[in-house]
């Protein structure tokens, strides 16, 4: 205990709840409050700081981790009761300043004459209120069909009182919020919008404009979307993307070809257009006639190829079907200095689909499936387990299903010791559902340490391969760089958890099968030897590197005489001469980009948030000055993309665009498609870690998460029992897409520390005995390190 407390006993009148769980100490003449549990001393706040420490509620004090569950939710159940109670005294206040606003006008008067307006005022009786707004929305009615203009004028009221709405609801006030909620929800529901359209970046600015001009701002009409705003937009995104095309030149660009299947069945092909400024969507090409047909196929890749420009783009990126191969592959021996590659994230996710087959991994997700599918099928469960979690949800929606499948399941890993507290706990006993079968099995594979362990093992193995699916997938830095090393990393993982080769073989196999047609490509290994971050810490496969390092500037490079002068700029790279040597350009390999980035961005407001300018302060751009023709082709390699996976935009009229119609309306239509396409993917750049929580129970996605949320067939039991609107919403679910910070510079940490360790056992064949043993305990701290 601290010097100078004097305890101090907590008296009878004290009725608050959390008194029975701390201690109370006098230091002078203030008053500290000491935790049972954790032992923390609270120098202030009082009685709810510690209430709020014990229910673990975010405010002004840390949660305690010792807590007992019950006496967590006891807490956290008082906490909600006061809050009831400050709004239930909010709504009186806000009902008194309604009927203060509407004698305003007396309130002036009187303070004019010097008179004592300190008299309490009654509030207006619901009944009496409720037609009063009645009859001034009749009458408002009545008026607004007097009116032809477009735009209303403001009341004189309003005008008088700028804080009260026309019905006499203060602006801001809660009742005032309800009621724009309110209509909100009206129109969603009438029009059939999809309910997630309020998480679109547009919403809220929508909100924020019409709330700027006050009262009587009428809507655009059905034809003025149709027509003149339609064509604004059109001409607003096409403005930005020419600015976009401008960079192409600099940093070059890749084609991607993504297919896409409606639900009724036709085939179209999607083609997109990367560079290091963002992603835009060219145009959508109904393919279903020609599905098989890889003549047909390479034609329409040529004529996109044609349309974008074959000197700027690196690459045309497409699935590994074999259809696409063979039409990638006659592409690229068209043009001789573009590359077809195959998509990388596709290839990561079939290792992942691959992984789910064996069947030890099967069992274990087939398990913990069982387990959710309870939770999520019965909302006094999910109540409970949302309360136990701190309002994390289990479920955690991937881009794929593998993906999807393995996210879950590492989630549960994160929330193991919640569960077990909960199925442990006493108002699990008393719950009905635990007496069923489903909550027998689930309490046994929580409650089984066998269980954990295996779910342990397989997020271990699969955490590298998830990481490096989000780095291929990023908008945040362009992949090419990394993903090589990425696979490096994921078998080194594996190899840790299984030293027996036999044993960790088998996952190789299945890396290696997916990852042959990009293993020898010559743009990844160009990455990864052109990423200084990457390069200069290996000095294994040097030869092998160069060499198709060599194969991407014949490629790329189609003027001899530029070719040779790149040959002997790699010599003056690979021996780090001239500015490669500086102390400063070895410190940047670990904290600037190596190729392009995004950085402020200067220009449009319609895409600040999705296109930026160049970063120029990158690796290559600062410290390649002596070695400008190589600078200038790393730069090209190394700002370019690997994946084509992402989520699929939905609410996007792709297929009634494919459908036969009149030609003035299809032209409508696809200008239409185009714009919702490209603000979309904006959206994907703006939309962060820190969105709003995903509802694993919302149909919108259903197709992501439906082996954990959905049973086989209704149960008209559980039907009856179960209550929807009941249930609590999640806060702490989100669909993780984009990669930390973080993961980029873990990437280059373990290939750094694991190649460092390789070069040292290869010294220890060619120095003295002496040296032998230093770099002999060198390795041996690595080894330690790795094992940490």
């Amino acid at each position: 205990m601290a010097s100078g407390l004097e305890p101090v006993e907590v008296t009878s009148q004290k009725h608050d709840p959390a008194w029975k769980h701390c201690q109370m100490y006098k230091n002078g003449d203030r008053v500290q409050l000491k935790c049972n549990y954790c032992g923390k001393i609270f120098k202030g706040g009082g009685i709810h700081r510690i209430k709020e420490h014990l229910a673990g509620q975010k405010g002004n004090a840390s949660t305690c981790l010792r807590v007992q569950p019950d006496v967590r939710l006891q807490m956290l159940e008082s906490l909600n009761g006061a809050v009831a109670k400050k709004r239930k005294k909010q709504k009186l206040t806000d009902e008194i300043v309604i009927y203060n606003g509407s004698v305003s006008e007396i309130d002036t008067f009187a303070n004019q004459c010097g008179l004592n307006t300190e008299v309490e005022l009654l509030p207006v009786p619901d009944t009496l209120e409720s037609n009063l707004l009645m009859n001034q929305e009749e009458g408002m009615s009545k008026r607004s069909r007097k009116k032809k203009g477009r735009v209303r004028k403001a009341s004189a009221s309003a005008i008088a009182n700028p804080n009260v709405m026309s019905n006499g609801t203060v602006v801001g006030s809660k009742r005032a919020i309800n009621q724009v909620q309110l209509a909100v929800g009206r129109f969603l529901y009438d029009v059939g919008v999809p309910l997630d359209g309020v998480n679109s970046v547009y919403f809220q600015p929508m909100v924020d404009a019409i709330a700027s001009q006050g009262s009587g701002v009428v809507g655009p009409a059905y034809h003025d979307l149709r027509s003149g705003i339609l064509k604004n937009s059109v001409q607003e995104v096409r403005n930005d993307i020419d600015q976009c095309m401008g960079t192409w030149g600099r940093s070059g660009c890749s084609v991607l070809v993504d297919e896409y299947i409606s639900e009724k069945g036709k085939t179209s092909i999607n083609f997109l257009v990367y560079c290091p400024e963002g992603t835009m969507f060219l145009r959508s090409v109904d393919i279903t006639d020609i599905v098989d047909s890889t003549d047909a196929l390479y034609e329409l890749l040529k004529e996109v190829l044609e349309e974008v420009g074959v000197r700027n783009v690196l690459q045309v990126v497409t699935n590994c079907e074999e259809r696409y191969v063979v039409a990638g592959k006659r592409l690229a021996d068209t043009f001789s200095t573009v590359f077809w590659t195959p998509c990388a994230a596709c290839c990561i996710d079939f290792m992942l689909g691959d992984f789910k087959k064996l069947e030890w991994i099967n069992t274990i997700l087939e398990q913990a499936k069982s387990i959710s599918r309870f939770i999520y099928n019965h909302s006094t469960v999910l109540n409970m387990m949302r309360r136990y979690t701190l309002g994390v949800d289990l479920v955690e929606p991937g881009v794929t299903r593998p993906v999807t499948d393995f996210t879950t399941l590492k989630r549960m890993v994160n929330i193991k010791h919640n569960l077990q507290s909960m199925v442990t706990s006493e108002e699990w006993m008393e719950c009905p559902y635990s007496k069923k079968q489903e909550g027998y099995t689930m309490l046994d594979y929580i409650s089984n340490q066998s269980f954990w362990s295996t779910c342990i093992l397989i997020t271990r193995l699969v955490d590298p391969l998830l990481r490096l699916l989000r780095i291929v997938g990023s908008e945040k830095r362009p992949a090419m760089g990394y993903v090589y090393a990425g696979i490096y990393r994921a078998k080194e993982t594996i190899k840790k958890e299984f030293v027996n080769r036999k044993d960790y073989m088998v996952y190789w196999n299945i890396i290696d099968h997916r990852w042959e047609q990009l293993q020898r490509h010559p743009l990844h290994v160009a990455g990864f030897y052109l990423n200084p971050k990457f390069f200069y810490s290996t000095e294994g496969d040097i030869h092998l590197h160069r060499s198709l390092v060599y194969d991407c500037v014949e490629k790329l490079v189609p003027d001899p005489k530029i070719q040779d002068k790149i040959v002997k700029e790699t010599t003056s790279y690979h021996n780090a001469v001239g500015d490669f040597g500086r102390k400063m350009a070895a410190r940047a390999r670990d904290t600037l980009l190596p190729g392009e980035g995004k950085s402020l961005r200067r220009g449009s407001r319609a895409l600040s948030m999705h296109y930026g300018r160049h970063a120029c302060g990158e690796w290559w751009s600062t410290y390649g000055g002596g070695c400008p023709n190589l600078a200038r082709l790393a730069i090209r390699v190394l700002s370019q993309t690997c994946s084509l996976i992402l989520p699929k935009p939905r609410h996007i009229h792709l297929e009634q665009m494919h459908e036969r119609k009149n030609c003035l309306e299809h032209q409508r239509l696809c200008d239409l498609v185009f714009i919702q396409y490209n603000m979309w993917l904006r959206q994907l750049v703006q939309k962060n870690e820190e969105q709003d929580a995903l509802d694993p129970l919302a149909y919108d996605n259903i197709n992501i998460v439906e082996d954990w949320v959905a049973e086989k067939e209704l149960c008209s039991e559980d039907i009856g029992s179960s209550d929807w609107t009941t249930i609590e919403p999640p806060y702490g679910n989100t669909m993780l897409l984009l990669p930390s910070m973080d993961e980029f510079e873990a990437l280059g940490a373990g290939i750094h520390i694991a190649l460092l360790f390789k070069s040292l056992l290869k010294k220890l064949f060619f120095t003295s005995f002496i040296n032998c043993y230093t770099l002999l305990l060198q390795g041996l701290m690595i080894l330690k390190f790795l094992r940490e």
